[in-house]
């Protein structure tokens, strides 16, 4: 309502995308809920290795975007949030990376539990104490994302068949394979390669990349290190081109300009980090 040009995405609106593709992701309950069905001993223990890879992938998107669009990163209130963030995900780190692996485990279980059901009760705790119906307010906005879903049909049909084409065309597996020969040349451990379909098809497909988490998870069991990382890399961001066709889809937005190229931009520092956290917690 305060684009003057339509058809061409504002500075706020780039920003609010870039947002959405980096996913900041609290609580994984999915990709919990897939490790917990795959037989995993404690399908929470992903949950600080996926906050420490969301919490990178959308620091860094907004940074980019800060720099691209020229607002001030030495104001107060942006230092505060920024700086404040960044210590919290640095000490968290620091404070795992000094503990045997068993502690880890244990520690990252209980955390990851207690955060879960903090939030939960905190949202009920809100709702109560702004007197909503969140009965109401769910019913209302299970309506508005009805509306939504048939308005955009038309875009995701068209990247869903883009989609499948990449996937058939067994370029992925090519990828693979001649990015673990070449990590093996230059002599780093190529354990997590086995994660990077799940990389490459996130911001595509979200059910893609869930399909080959989930794949992982049958082959090498839930609890083997390539699995951790397909989950940490897989709870890292969201699905960049089905938030861009859901977003400017929904509004007549053709006009992108740079949206693509920072929204995969935090996807990549997002597998970078997913499978630097998984090194962190499970190595």
């Amino acid at each position: 309502s305060l684009n003057d040009k339509k058809d061409t995405a504002t500075d706020a609106m780039l920003m609010f995308l870039v947002l959405n593709a980096s996913g900041l992701c609290f609580i994984p309950i999915s990709i919990m809920m897939y490790r917990a069905q795959a037989g995993a001993s404690n399908p929470t223990d992903v949950f600080l290795p996926i906050l420490l890879a969301t919490f990178i992938a959308t620091f860094v998107g907004i940074v980019a975007l800060c720099i691209k669009q020229r607002i001030n990163l030495l104001d107060k209130v942006m230092l505060a949030w920024l700086g404040g963030l960044a210590l919290i995900v640095a000490g968290v780190v620091w404070f795992f990376a000094r503990l045997p692996k068993e502690e880890v485990e244990l520690y990252s279980g209980f955390v990851a539990n207690a955060l879960l059901f903090s939030v939960i009760v905190m949202f009920l705790l809100a709702g109560l104490r702004k007197r909503i119906n969140m009965y109401d307010a769910f019913i209302e906005g299970a309506k508005e994302g009805f509306k939504t879903a048939v308005m955009i049909i038309p875009y995701l049909v068209a990247i869903l068949v883009a989609i499948a084409v990449f996937r058939a065309s067994g370029a992925m597996d090519v990828i693979t394979r001649w990015m673990e020969l070449a990590v093996n040349a230059i002599g780093l451990d190529a354990e997590w390669v086995g994660a990077l379909p799940t990389a490459l098809m996130k911001p595509l497909s979200g059910s893609g990349s869930r399909g080959m988490m989930v794949d992982l998870m049958s082959t090498y069991g839930a609890d083997a290190f390539v699995s951790r990382v397909s989950a940490a890399i897989q709870g890292s961001t969201d699905t960049t081109f089905y938030i861009l066709a859901v977003y400017f889809g929904s509004v007549g937005v053709v006009k992108t300009r740079y949206a693509v190229p920072y929204a995969l931009l935090a996807d990549a520092v997002g597998s970078v980090a997913g499978i630097i956290a998984a090194y962190i917690f499970f190595s």
